[in-house]
């Protein structure tokens, strides 16, 4: 290596190795085309080796892009960690602070818990990953995490929250037309909405709880909130969040009795970051707010 490459030239790597196009990092980054062009030219020349080579289908990176390219996530995970530090003072609640949740958690249950948050402090800014990835706390990916398992390293804290519970659900319009079934075996003549493909998460679950023999999906979907989303159209029976499903009058819980997962919940945080001011009080809110949500699924639903 000649010289040691800019950090601009890797966050550019990444970008085109996102989009696939000097065109698109370009859009993404807020630069030209040309410029784009450049910084992707002198990280080449810097590491004396290509990165891309053109196809039908876009750029596509060679074995020394995919060398590169878990340095450079961490080198942008460093990077926006540092911003997210600098951007506060530590004795205030202001400054960012970035919050990694599920995309079901993140979408339908931290919002409400966010806004009086956010309310109360002006200068609080929140960035929430709602994604099933799970973002390294250790390298600062994240600072605040919704996980649902403890924590395992020691660096982290963590904060246990409760059970969330899981069962099958249905809009009240599909049950009028099809039935409620009585026993699990029922299950086998409805329309059921489930999953796409069986990650290794999905695996343990089945293996934990089995569903019976002769069930098929009639809608899958590997995005949990489509799942939701067609089980709130009606399109069949599902498995939702007990508590997402108590705020809608029409979403009626399908053998309670017979079928149950709890998801054990925990905030975690680096411990590092403990004592600065805006990450206590965010912890702190999602403790409090969470607690209340876990609380609220044990409310008796309307028939």
């Amino acid at each position: 290596m000649n010289k040691e490459p800019d950090w601009h030239f890797y966050r550019t790597l990444l970008a085109v190795l996102d989009h696939g196009s000097l065109s698109a990092a370009a859009r993404e980054l807020g630069l030209t085309q040309p410029t784009v062009g450049r910084h992707i030219d002198a990280l080449e020349e810097a590491i004396g080796s290509r990165l891309f080579v053109r196809s039908p289908n876009g750029l596509l990176p060679t074995d020394a892009a995919a060398e590169l390219e878990p340095y450079a996530r961490t080198l942008a995970a460093t990077s926006a960690a540092l911003l997210r530090t600098a951007s506060g003072h530590r004795d205030r609640v202001a400054g960012t602070v970035r919050i990694s949740a599920s995309e079901v958690i993140g979408v339908e249950v931290l919002p409400p818990i966010l806004e009086p948050l956010m309310a109360a402090h002006p200068e609080l800014k929140i960035e929430l990953s709602a994604s099933d990835a799970i973002e390294d706390l250790l390298s600062r990916e994240a600072d605040i995490a919704v996980r649902m398992a403890k924590p395992v390293q020691d660096q982290l804290i963590g904060r246990r929250i409760g059970e969330i519970p899981l069962g099958f659900h249905a809009h009240r319009r599909y049950l009028e037309q099809y039935g409620m079934p009585q026993e699990m075996t029922d299950l086998a003549r409805h329309r059921l909405v489930g999953f796409d493909r069986q990650s290794a998460y999905i695996r343990t679950m089945m293996a934990r709880f089995p569903l019976p023999d002769g069930i098929a999906f009639a809608f899958k979907s590997e995005n949990a909130h489509a799942q939701i989303a067609a089980i709130r159209a009606g399109l069949g029976i599902g498995i939702c969040q007990m508590g997402i499903a108590a705020r809608d009058p029409d979403l009626l819980p399908v053998l309670p009795e017979c079928f149950r997962i709890p998801l054990d919940t925990w905030v975690v945080m680096h411990e590092a970051i403990k004592t600065a001011r805006r990450y206590r009080v965010t912890f702190d809110a999602l403790v409090c707010g969470l607690t209340n949500y876990v609380k609220g699924t044990a409310r008796k639903r309307p028939g």
